[in-house]
């Protein structure tokens, strides 16, 4: 479908090229009609692909140091932990096993592999296939989701933080929260439904049991982070990253850590999320039925650092489209009254383990988050004493 805002953003495209503007033509850059114009077609990034654009729009175009600020690992052997969850209600030694390498992934990773985890494969491909249907289907259709409203239920947009980076992200997002898919459905995009109930089903399922491990992995009892609430509340955040042109410019996700005590990712074949692991970038490689989980800046408040929330991205790629649909567990709700405040457990506190973190509620964690851009410093440094 062609739009004409979008023929409008393309021309503007091809007179801000990558690295060989010259100092003549940045005097003209205007960054905020920039973005304006890219926000009004509400096409994202799918739409400036359509429109058959050959350059990296400036606002994407990344500032050098943050492409180059640490080294992608030079040891293509070296893997992120991956974790067999099969005989986790097995013996007491493998279950004892697993809980230790669930220990020692969160520990010094923060990003593990769950593999015969329990959720079937065709479920897997159908939320994946359901979230190409979203971003593939006609834009008409996208636009009636199309919102910058963190308020509401279901979102499209491409970029929450548009205004705020300091460079815009390759990618386009849809976002379902925990009351659409479970009070209201009939909210979903009619084209991923039945997919994105069906895989929420068995990622609560998953999630339930993940929390039991890494609640014994701190050497508390089984139920200790589920009395908690640390998944009391979710959110679905489904990324389709369409193919780049100059894919060495710009980032489909720039570095973070996630606003969440855990998360359960699921990504394609393609591949392109990378975790920072020892001041390198570590590819974290797709796996046939794989998921991916990762301790998120909650849940290192609460252990007290003992577990890791670790910073990654997602590199941009000639090759796509690249998705990925990622559950956040939020814990209780950002508008829940009384709010509940969360700070480091009182059992793993001690004279020679002094608290690092003052309690803190999770509206006051967002308030935070979604007032800066995503390429900025971790959101607990605030909550630090």
């Amino acid at each position: 479908m062609q739009l004409i805002s979008n023929d409008k953003f393309i021309s503007v495209n091809h007179r801000v090229l990558a690295k060989h503007e010259d100092s003549h033509e940045s005097d003209k850059y205007d960054r905020a009609k920039e973005l304006k114009a890219f926000d009004d077609t509400m096409a994202g990034v799918k739409g400036l692909v359509d429109a058959g654009t050959v350059h990296v729009p400036k606002i994407f175009i990344e500032p050098p140091n943050d492409l180059t600020q640490f080294t992608t690992c030079p040891q293509p052997n070296l893997l992120i932990p991956v974790i067999d969850l099969s005989g986790i209600n097995g013996s007491d030694e493998i279950h004892k096993q697993i809980v230790d390498d669930v220990r020692t992934a969160s520990e010094t990773w923060g990003f593990f592999q769950v593999v015969n985890h329990g959720v079937p494969l065709s479920v897997l491909e159908n939320m994946i296939q359901g979230i190409v249907g979203f971003h593939e289907q006609d834009l008409d259709a996208k636009k009636e989701f199309y919102s910058r409203d963190l308020g509401r239920p279901v979102r499209f947009n491409s970029n929450y933080d548009l205004y705020q980076s300091k460079a815009a992200n390759w990618r386009d997002t849809v976002s379902f929260t925990r009351s659409a898919v479970d009070h209201d459905p009939k909210q979903l995009p009619s084209v991923c439904r039945d997919a994105t109930i069906e895989y929420t089903n068995h990622v609560i399922n998953l999630g339930d049991q993940l929390f039991g491990i890494l609640s014994e992995a701190l050497g508390l009892e089984p139920d200790h982070l589920r009395e908690l609430e640390c998944a009391k509340d979710y959110k679905f955040v489904c990324h389709y990253y369409p193919p780049c042109p100059k894919p060495e410019l710009t980032l489909g996700a720039s570095k973070h850590s996630d606003p969440s005590f855990l998360t359960i990712l699921l990504q394609d074949q393609i591949g392109g999320l990378q975790v920072l692991h020892d001041n390198q970038w570590v590819n974290v490689n797709p796996i046939s039925g794989g998921i991916v989980v990762n301790i998120g800046d909650f849940l290192q408040a609460i252990s007290n650092n003992k577990f890791q929330s670790a910073q990654h991205r997602v590199l941009a790629n000639s090759i796509g489209p690249r998705v990925s649909i990622a559950c956040f567990f939020e814990g209780q709700s950002s508008t829940d009254v009384p709010a509940k405040y969360y700070g480091p457990i009182k059992e793993l506190i001690s004279e020679e383990n002094p608290p690092v973190y003052r309690d803190f509620s999770i509206s006051e964690y967002y308030a935070k988050f979604y007032s800066e851009g995503l390429d900025e410093k971790s959101g607990l440094d605030h909550f630090r004493l």
